[in-house]
């Protein structure tokens, strides 16, 4: 990709993953259940190959890492066609991700092969009920029980529970440390101890509370080093948030594309909608601010995938994030408007789309946590010269 445009064979993988997100993906998200894993769409994902996809590395060969680039042009994709399909794909790459980036030979053997299949549901629990933004204030305890540990506590908000197979769960293993005293932990869905339930949320994908009373990992469950989970973290948050900005940038796209040949086809004071300076304008604006949002998003990728240093990975990142999950909710808003009351009829694309482009100014970082990051590396930076 240059500066400006993406390759021939980046935009022929584009077309490929539009059509078979048409084709075999739209049907299976819209007869799942809001608020329910979807099953058999994440198992079609996985004859398609699109889990697979998450990561990087060339067909048939084991997961290795993840390419930003790839993983923002699968979601965005997908996004235009279905933002239920695209959730539960990121899903699965969000939990699993820390498991193939850190986890031992064995752990990622155990997990990986079903997540890139789609029979393993995967989660990643970070939150919890009084440590969201602060991640580094998190309380649910890991215990020392001789070579293993027993995880006590609860977490919040978390994707996918309580109905995942495997949950990336993040636990304090080291008191008054903060984020040094941190430890990630792969943890089966069926441990005993583990609770949970579902929360009804605005948007429609599954999330949950999750419950540990005395749930036992062992030593090959612990993902990096013991007390260095908040890198693991970070790194997957750093990989993932520009293609957070994708999954906007997608579901602004499906609100444009609907707006545009809306406004070409509705007369009002004898003419189109289009002919109207203001919502010609409107048009102009919207489509501005999309554009800037995908190079945004295309930039903060480069960056991860050419291996920039960590500040610079941070910063684009969080910009990336925070610029296309702000314009994509001003999109769709004013698609809405300009769509008038049909858009608010339960079913319309932009009343879905309304309720789902909602929750990604929040999740991973909210906006606010965004604008902290990058006023921080720009500081650090400015100092650092």
């Amino acid at each position: 990709m240059t500066g400006f445009a993406l390759s021939a064979d980046q935009l022929d993988y584009v077309h490929r993953i539009r059509a078979l997100a048409t084709e075999h993906l739209a049907t299976l998200a819209a007869e799942g259940v809001d608020g329910r894993v979807n099953r058999p769409l994440l198992a079609a994902m996985g004859r398609l190959g699109l889990l697979r996809d998450l990561f990087g590395g060339s067909p048939g060969e084991a997961p290795r890492d993840a390419a930003a680039m790839q993983l923002c042009l699968l979601r965005e994709t997908i996004a235009t066609v279905s933002a239920e399909a695209e959730t539960a794909l990121a899903l699965q790459g969000l939990g699993s991700y820390p498991i193939l980036q850190s986890g031992r030979p064995e752990t990622i053997e155990r997990w990986i092969p079903g997540v890139v299949a789609g029979s393993t549901v995967a989660a990643f629990a970070l939150t919890e009920p009084e440590a969201g933004s602060d991640a580094a204030a998190l309380s649910l305890e890991a215990e020392r029980d001789g070579a293993a540990w027993r995880l006590t506590g609860e977490k919040m908000w978390i994707s996918n529970a309580p109905e995942a197979d495997v949950y990336t769960v993040f636990a304090r293993t080291t008191a008054g440390a903060g984020a040094r005293g941190v430890t990630a932990f792969a943890v089966a869905g069926d441990s005993a101890g583990l609770g949970g339930e579902h929360l009804d949320l605005l948007s429609p994908h599954p999330i949950g509370r999750l419950s540990f009373d005395g749930v036992r990992v062992g030593p090959s469950d612990v993902l990096g080093e013991v007390d260095a989970g908040f890198r693991v973290a970070m790194r997957t948050l750093d990989l993932f948030r520009p293609s957070v900005g994708a999954f906007a940038n997608g579901m602004a796209r499906a609100a444009l594309d609907a707006t545009i040949d809306h406004v070409l086809s509705r007369h009002a004071y004898g003419g189109p909608l289009a002919a109207q300076q203001s919502v010609a304008h409107s048009l102009a604006t919207m489509s501005t601010q999309l554009e800037a949002a995908r190079l945004l998003v295309y930039s903060a990728a480069g960056n991860y995938d050419a291996g920039a240093d960590r500040g610079t990975v941070s910063r684009t990142a969080a910009m990336a994030k925070l610029f296309a999950t702000e314009s994509a909710q001003q999109i769709v808003d004013q698609c809405v408007q300009l769509h008038g009351a049909r858009a608010l009829q339960r079913g319309h694309l932009l009343e879905h789309l309304y309720r789902d482009v909602r929750a990604p100014r929040i999740y991973e970082g909210a906006s606010e946590v965004q604008r902290s990051i990058i006023a921080r590396e720009i500081l650090k930076q400015r100092t650092a010269s």
